[in-house]
């Protein structure tokens, strides 16, 4: 009985923690058709140290265009690929209209929902020291329908919601080692 109890317990900690059934797994797909960028740092560049775990960790300045007329929702999820797709952000509820996001700063009517780390909001980038540089996706997808989905949601409930809802997506990567 008490080695039952000990794996529901372990069991459940994975899944808290982010580690689902789709924790590894590449973001969604979809028709690579909106630009999103970043004045602090350019696509495939090194994002500055503020953004990080040894900085100030405060969420990048975004910006994007290109969203299609049949969007009714934006979303956005950051993760870092080099480490089985640890998801360190996830905004939801975005109005389709919205352009962009200045630092540190949202819209007041978004969501965050939780990242790998088991907390909302952004987690910024920190590869283990020693390691090269990660590489840190930010994937915005404009959506058919809302997802629904509250502050409550997993990184794989985000996932699995925009993979079957996507009409659009746009990609930037920033780069960043300790």
């Amino acid at each position: 009985m008490r080695r039952l109890l000990v794996l529901a317990a372990a069991a459940t900690l994975l899944v808290a923690c982010g580690g689902g059934d789709k924790a590894d797994e590449p973001l969604p797909e979809a028709a690579a058709t909106l630009k999103l960028e970043s004045p602090a740092f350019r696509d495939g560049g090194a994002m500055p140290k503020r953004f990080s775990c040894d900085g100030d960790e405060v969420s990048p300045p975004l910006s994007w265009s290109g969203v299609p007329a049949g969007a009714r929702e934006l979303a956005l999820v950051m993760e870092d690929p080099d480490a089985d797709h640890f998801v360190h952000w996830t905004v939801l509820n975005i109005a389709p209209d919205t352009k962009g996001f200045d630092e540190g700063r949202l819209p007041p009517d978004v969501i965050e929902t939780e990242n790998t780390f088991g907390k909302r909001g952004y987690g910024g980038p920190c590869p283990p020291e020693g390691d090269d540089p990660h590489h840190y996706v930010f994937a915005l997808y404009a959506l058919r329908k809302p997802l629904g989905l509250g502050a409550g949601a997993s990184p794989d409930e985000v996932r699995d919601a925009v993979s079957g809802d996507a009409l659009a997506r746009g990609e930037l990567t920033g780069r960043f080692g300790r």
